[in-house]
């Protein structure tokens, strides 16, 4: 059985090794401090006497190196002493992002009622931690994320680990262990535990002395203190199952560029809006009442002009009562539902010769029509907008509905000055 060493000694990147057995593409080693990949960290990358390493796999306990060669080319055979150089780069990378990820687990604790854990995963520009909480996280507890994660980095808090009986890794307080994220610390019935902190700076409340930041079962390779970490940038936040935010951010120079982009984004906003980057919010408050207030009032205007589009549709005389009736342009039948009641209500407080009832048929790609009748005219005359609405419709296609005093439908097959020109004649 040959375990990888990478966990336990994460620092090493080049090692002697003598293979043990070769299988196509695939050697195995006597030891190996290549990391395969596992619970959510890759495999490393690097060499194999010269040999590019281009997948680290377990099986059964044992490490499989798979070399980007030609199989009938490898000169390695079993019993050869072989030189592994592991990339520097990466493994410095997914041992800060994967320490990254614990500190972020410990910072979830304090702000999270009923936290638990569902996995993550390091790519090369981003780390996922899934985290089932009692409620969802929202911005606020992004940003406090954020913080007290990058305080924890500050704070240059020691990482530590060692193996434990499974019995007394339940035991620990607090520790975060899922058997099947954590596969890689499970090994003939011992876990490895990582813990982060345990003691910090006298005096700070975030951090008490001899309480660690997090502790939780995990195989994979970290930094021997948070510091190394560098800053964390938290990115974004879904929910990609019932009870589970998934929260990515970044370590490393996408951490930094995210952090430069969004102080470049907030100071453009400062300048734009004549204000300090800290008065952003109240600038940007000030900014969302005027522009509510301008909203209010266009709309206003829109529905004044469109009711006085409506009290300019020529008038016609049908069965016993008086219609306006014609077509609008540029209009959205939802919004001709207070015009309608206007104009109809201006007519009748012009002497009493307003029409009773109207019809706007809507011109464009979708033709529309919308018929809206005075109350009295409803119950005096008999007229029923619904029922107007369905013989245009029987007749034109299309469907609609509504009640006595205001309807309208849609997807009409007639252009729409026929419609009208129907609507006076029937």
């Amino acid at each position: 059985m040959t375990a990888s060493r990478a966990p336990a000694e994460p620092t090493v990147r080049d090692f002697e090794a003598t293979v043990e057995s070769v299988h196509g593409r695939e050697i195995v080693l006597d030891e190996t401090y290549f990391y395969p990949e596992s619970g959510g960290q890759p495999a490393d990358r690097g060499t194999l006497d010269g040999h590019l390493v281009d997948d680290v796999v377990e099986r059964d306990g044992v490490v499989v190196h798979s070399l980007d060669a030609d199989p009938e080319a490898l000169s390695l055979a079993a019993g050869d002493a072989v030189t592994g150089l592991i990339d520097d780069a990466f493994r410095t990378y997914c041992a800060r992002a994967h320490t990254a990820s614990h500190v972020l687990y410990g910072a979830a604790r304090r702000i999270a009622d009923d936290l638990g854990y569902a996995g993550f995963d390091i790519s090369e520009t981003k780390v996922r931690v899934d985290l089932t909480t009692a409620e969802p996280l929202g911005d606020g507890d992004l940003i406090e994320l954020e913080r007290l994660a990058n305080r924890a980095v500050w704070d240059s808090l020691p990482v530590s680990w060692e193996t434990h009986s499974a019995e007394d890794a339940r035991d620990i307080d607090g520790i975060a262990f899922n058997t099947k994220t954590e596969e890689g610390a499970m090994s003939d019935g011992a876990v490895r535990v990582v813990t982060v902190g345990g003691a910090s700076p006298a005096g700070d409340d975030e951090t008490p002395d001899a309480e660690p930041w997090d502790v939780a079962a995990c195989g994979g390779t970290h930094v021997s203190n948070t510091a190394e970490i560098g800053p964390v940038a938290v990115l974004d936040r879904s929910n990609p199952g019932e009870g589970v935010t998934r929260v990515e951010f970044a370590v490393g120079p996408t951490a930094i560029d995210e952090i430069g982009a969004v102080h470049a984004a907030a100071l453009d906003a400062a300048t734009t809006l004549d204000a300090r980057v800290g008065d952003l919010p109240d600038a940007v408050a000030r900014l969302r009442e005027e522009a509510d207030r301008l909203e209010a009032d266009l709309r206003d205007a829109r529905e004044e002009l469109l009711a006085a589009r409506l009290r300019d549709l020529p008038t016609a005389e049908v069965d016993g009562a008086r219609w306006a009736i014609g077509t609008v342009d540029d209009a959205d039948p939802n919004e001709l539902r207070e015009p309608a009641a206007e104009a109809l209500a201006a007519g009748a407080g012009d002497a009493g010769d307003g029409p009773d009832a109207l019809a706007a048929v809507g011109t464009g790609d979708a033709p529309f029509v919308v018929v809206a009748v005075a109350d009295d005219a409803a119950g005096d005359a008999g007229i029923d907008a619904g029922e107007v609405v369905d013989a245009v419709t029987d007749e034109f296609g299309g469907g609609g509905g509504g009640g006595p005093t205001f309807a309208q439908g849609g997807g009409l097959d007639a252009d729409p000055a026929a419609v009208a020109a129907w609507l006076r004649e029937r």
